[in-house]
């Protein structure tokens, strides 16, 4: 909504309480969900005003007082490959961990995205970028970023959005999604790893091969992060059988104006100590308030069908009384601002109203006049009698008007494509509209002529093709590409129904999620076309606690030069959720090793996108024996250096995952608790 002149920067407002926030609980990182930006190809405006609330908050003298100690060229694959902080000519002094969301993902010739200018910048550190290329199912590799602070050492995983139909393939088909875990060494095994996924895709609906179940994702994790979806559940929630929790942080400021975006925003702030964590979810203070109500005009009472000034005067009552109720001073709320009103009308039966014509008297009152009022109808069961007649007006109401794939237009319409693939043509049409890329049918058809002219040289050497015949033979080429792709979902089609059947099996569980109330970006279209919100935000942080910051500001002066004592570690994340990881060390000094050996590490694949291959780990996280416990261990926190490679886990590929797992002690699931007790392996 930048263009809006009351609610253009209620979207940096909020990024910036969020990343205060960071600050005053002293966190290691933010963690950033997707979506940082509404636009695919946000304006000068907002990523200036991004660059410098990112510039303000990130670069300073603070220490950072963890490792990354994984192979830092494959987590962030730019042209420095490390993390930022370690950059000997930028002071960072909280770094911000961020992967990409459908709105601001990768685009154009080059796959960059505007998330890519604030890593060139060294303000962000950008990781969960997949080069899928080309169409088909593809294969990817999701490698962690391992983060070790004291006897703590934390496995983050980012998976950035990809279309959800296409992961949804993916992760039905063996072996597309593979999950690379650390190698167990001395003093350090595989279960001793906290492990983190952050992702941004649909969460369960009515259709689920547009959204990504639950269960697709490995048993070995201990807290997913999920982004997309604006309704903010902060909360974790326990997924029955798969022994891990998930937040759901939502949109830092609302969006598409719906019932789910009226509950109050919050981040959370998490800590991890070993195997076990503690939520602390905040409220967003700055955030606008917005009020939300459904009305059923048929239902009323006061409200006559043949008299508008009723329908008028009730409706007039209902915007009032919200706007009151919005007015009452709480304790969230840092200053008073226009509110936003949403009333969803129910007309069946009744003639519709001029929403502008509406909203003018309440300009100066609310922050939304134009739109308070926004009309539906229920749905009617379809008639079979012939002789009915539908008004062609409402046919045409635009609020009940459904996009359309060129998939579906072409299925409709019994349409047999030959030159071009229906796929294809639907992710280039999506990225022309969506993401303002006017070069993406350019590039569709450059992709299926480079993949046309391998197949002629490969048949060429073979054969011997006249000139007169090449024509015809590039045709013949290109409609059985076409015929391959679409054998190749049909057999999706059928893969997903098997799958289907498996998750009905596993009882009731999926079935209440896929009932929950969520949306998510698409709604923001779907419910009213409107401008856009500039930066929005999933964040998250990490902090150390009061009693270990003491002594790690004595012990170090420059963000991990020379000697430091760590006390406590936090991580933090948010569609608005903070982080942090609590470990008690003692300090001393470590010395750094070279560049070089850096090189040597190797990674373990011991999950892939099959769910029956994940091996079982049941049971629910329980409270943690009160007290406080401390662990001893040391840090290195040399800026502009590689981490001693002796300290990091080195991995290796293995074939046979399941007996690599069968032979490693189980991992105790993770427990919540309020107060940190002794770490106790069982």
């Amino acid at each position: 909504m930048e263009k809006d002149e009351i609610r253009r920067f209620d979207s940096f407002e909020a990024f910036e309480e969020i990343c205060s926030l960071a600050k005053q609980k002293e966190v290691d990182f933010v963690l950033l969900g997707g979506d940082l930006f509404h636009e695919n190809k946000p304006s000068r405006s907002t990523l200036v005003k991004t660059i410098e609330i990112l510039r303000r908050y990130c670069l300073n003298d603070l220490p950072v007082k963890f490792q990354v100690v994984s192979d830092q060229t494959v987590n962030f694959p730019n042209r420095f490959g490390h993390v930022n902080y370690e950059d000997p000519h930028f002071n960072v002094g909280l770094p911000v961990f961020t992967i990409h969301g459908n709105h601001d993902d990768p685009a154009g010739v080059d796959n960059l995205s505007a998330i890519d200018i604030l890593s060139a910048c060294n303000l962000v550190n950008y990781f969960g970028k997949m080069d899928l290329g080309g169409s088909g199912v593809g294969q990817i590799a999701v490698h962690p970023v391992l983060v070790k602070k004291g006897t703590t050492t934390v496995a983050l995983y980012g998976l950035g959005n990809i279309r959800d139909e296409r992961l949804n393939r993916m992760f039905q088909t063996p072996h597309s999604v593979q999950w690379m875990r650390p190698e167990s060494q001395e003093g350090l095994s595989v279960s001793d790893w906290f492990n983190i996924l952050v992702l941004h895709q649909n969460r369960i609906k009515t259709n689920p091969k547009s959204a990504i179940n639950e269960h697709f994702l490995p048993r070995f994790l201990d807290f997913v992060v999920w982004g997309h979806e604006h309704e903010c559940l902060i909360d974790p929630q326990e997924v029955p059988g798969m022994g891990f929790h998930i937040t759901q942080p939502g949109s830092s400021v609302a969006t598409s104006l719906i019932d789910g975006e009226a509950k109050p925003k919050h981040v959370l702030l998490l800590e991890i100590k070993g195997n076990q964590y503690r939520p602390n979810k905040i409220p967003l203070m700055t955030v606008r308030p917005f009020e939300y109500a459904e009305v059923v005009l048929k239902d009323e009472a006061d409200v006559d069908p043949n008299d508008q000034a009723s329908v008028l005067e009730h409706l007039d009552k209902i915007v009032r009384n919200l706007i009151e109720k919005s007015s009452q001073p709480t304790a969230s709320r840092s200053e008073a601002k226009l509110p936003l009103v949403r009333i969803k009308v129910d007309y069946s039966g009744f003639s519709t109203i001029n929403p502008q014509r509406f909203g003018q008297k309440y300009v100066g009152k609310v922050a939304n006049p134009q739109d308070i009022l926004i009309f539906s109808k229920a749905a009617k069961k379809r008639q079979t009698t012939t002789g009915e007649n539908i008004d062609e007006s409402e046919k045409l109401r635009p609020e009940e008007l459904n996009q359309q794939t060129i998939e579906a237009l072409v299925a409709e319409n019994n349409l047999k494509m030959e030159i071009l693939p229906v796929d294809d043509l639907d992710i280039a049409l999506h990225d022309f509209v969506s993401k303002d890329d006017k070069t993406a049918f350019y590039a569709c058809l450059q992709r299926n002529l480079d993949e046309t002219r391998k197949k002629l040289n490969s048949e060429a050497e073979k054969f011997k093709i006249e000139e007169e015949d090449i024509i015809v033979k590039v045709g013949e080429c290109m409609q059985e590409r076409v015929k391959e792709i679409s054998l190749r979902s049909k057999g999706d089609t059928g893969l997903a129904s098997s799958t289907q059947n498996l998750d009905t099996i596993r009882g009731k569980s999926v079935a209440a999620e896929s009932s929950m109330n969520t949306f998510s970006d698409d709604e923001d279209t779907r419910e009213l076309l409107l401008g856009t919100r500039s930066t929005r935000s999933t964040a998250g942080f990490t902090r150390p606690s009061k009693d270990a910051t003491g002594a790690a500001r004595g012990g170090a002066s420059k963000r991990g030069r020379g000697k430091g004592s760590l006390k406590q570690t936090t991580l933090s994340f948010s569609q608005s959720s903070i982080f942090r990881s609590s470990a008690a060390i003692r300090s001393e000094e470590v010395d750094s090793s070279s560049d070089e050996d850096a090189a040597n590490e190797v990674y373990e694949v011991v999950e892939n996108s099959d769910p029956e291959d994940s091996f079982p780990q049941s049971g629910r996280k329980r409270p943690a024996p009160r007290g406080r416990g401390r662990a001893r261990g040391t840090t290195t926190a040399k800026r502009g250096r590689k981490a001693d490679t002796g300290s990091m886990p080195s991995m290796v590929m293995s074939k046979d995952d399941d007996s690599d797992e069968d032979d490693k002690p189980k991992k105790p699931p993770p427990r919540v608790t309020r107060n940190y007790g002794a770490v106790k392996r069982r």
